[in-house]
């Protein structure tokens, strides 16, 4: 990222401060942008984000530090709903502007005092967040940066997002599992959420980030991608990329994004791909404690294509067959698209929404649910067996099925031998 300063008034220390602002381009800025070649996007217009910020920081909020630690009961550990390398999050309660009416749920991000990475992050967020406006974008409300006597303190005002990340719905068995349609809804809406970043502003935006714990949910589970701080402009007219150093998470990180430091908006289609298996699969980009060759995901899925018979297999268990068979190979297909090794044989992100909306449209119109792979083999064996006693078969199976879960409570060796004289009878 490009060096940040901490703020334009420099008199003005040790106070509150306002609205954080970049600093100027230098001339070894402008000779890394040159290392870049054609690009399609920003032709028309030369303002950035800095520009495009001046214009919308009045909308963003300025919290005293004393505001914020009365919101959060001074940083209660009981109020902590989420820990970083930038530091922490709580939940906190907000008065109106002018103290007059009902408190704002909000969640305050407070990072660590030390380094200014974080500080370089920190000024990314309010930028970027005081620029963009979309339903799928969280809503950063304000924030709140001093320098005092206790050093230097970095605060977030963000909309409140009840139902945590995706992460925690996906990997953490706490939570119950998700149901295949909101699945779908959420990469449908995460999907809009970065085409919007890609081609709904005047200057072209790249996430950078894009992973399954920075997608958060609302109350109705609409997702909203949050955490800007690795954020970055796209290329400038004439450019087709930006040569930067390798920052985001390992897993998520496009492999020719890692080699050559080039970034462009395919960069995190390609992260978009990995979080589309995820969402099928229920596992995460890389697991240590599976076997070596299940951990990383992408290289796991590789032996269970989408055309393949063995595809069932790496659906997530916890869907319990509840999905659409159909629709579930047309996500892997869209996946694999994502994950070219060619960055401009990806889709755009706009074309990724399109395949995505047909997908659950086409899934809607009467795609049942699965069958599970098991008692379709069962039936199948079943009825070339006995073809002719349809009837009494399935009476059969039903029959059993109701000794078997008698007999796991039988207790005693009389009783376990009864149980096994009428399953070797096959009482009908």
């Amino acid at each position: 990222m490009k060096c940040f300063y901490y703020f334009k008034d420099k008199s003005r220390s040790r106070q509150q401060r306002s609205a954080p602002e970049l600093k100027e381009k230098s001339r070894d800025d402008y000779s890394e942008a040159d290392r870049i070649t054609k690009s399609s996007c920003s032709e028309t217009s030369p303002r950035g984000i800095p520009e495009l910020y001046k214009e919308k920081a009045h909308n963003l909020r300025v919290f005293s530090f004393s505001e914020l630690r009365n919101a959060t009961s001074d940083f209660s550990r009981l109020l902590k709903i989420g820990e970083g390398g930038f530091g922490s999050v709580y939940k906190g309660s907000i008065k109106p502007v002018g103290g007059k009416g009902e408190p704002t749920v909000v969640a305050i991000k407070k990072l660590n005092r030390d380094g200014l990475q974080g500080h370089k992050q920190w000024v990314a967020e309010v930028q970027f967040l005081g620029v963009v406006e979309h339903p799928n974008l969280v809503k950063l409300i304000g924030y709140c940066g001093v320098d005092g006597e206790r050093g230097i303190q970095r605060l977030l005002v963000y909309e409140f997002m009840q139902n945590k990340s995706l992460e925690e719905h996906l990997f953490d068995r706490a939570y119950p599992a998700l149901a295949w349609k909101t699945r779908l809804q959420i990469l449908l809406g995460a999907a809009q959420g970065l085409a919007y970043l890609h081609e709904g502003l005047e200057v072209q935006v790249i996430y950078r980030d894009f992973k399954s714990s920075n997608v958060l949910l609302d109350e109705n589970f609409k997702p909203k991608l949050s955490d800007f701080g690795l954020a970055r402009e796209g290329p400038v007219a004439g450019r087709t990329h930006v040569s930067t150093a390798v920052v985001g998470t390992y897993g998520y990180a496009a492999p020719d994004y890692i080699e050559t430091g080039h970034l462009t908006t395919k960069s995190d289609v390609w992260s978009f791909g990995v979080v589309l298996y995820e969402i099928l699969t229920g596992r995460r980009s890389l697991e240590r404690n599976r076997p070596r060759v299940e951990q990383k995901l992408l290289e796991w899925v590789k032996h269970y294509t989408p055309e393949s018979k063995k595809f069932g297999l790496i659906i997530d268990p916890r869907l319990e067959n509840q999905y659409s068979i159909s629709a579930a190979r047309k996500i892997a297909k869209l996946a694999d698209s994502c994950l070219l090794k060619s960055a401009k044989d990806r889709p755009r992100m706009s074309e990724v929404v399109e395949s995505l909306k047909q997908i659950i449209q086409d899934s809607d119109e009467g795609d049942s649910p699965k069958k599970s792979f098991e008692s379709c083999e069962t039936d199948s064996a079943d009825s070339s067996k006995k073809p002719n006693q349809p009837e009494a078969t399935e009476s059969w199976k039903r029959r059993m099925v109701h000794l078997a879960k008698l007999g796991e409570n039988v207790e005693g060796a009389a009783s376990r031998r009864r149980f096994m004289i009428m399953q070797r009878a096959k009482v009908p």
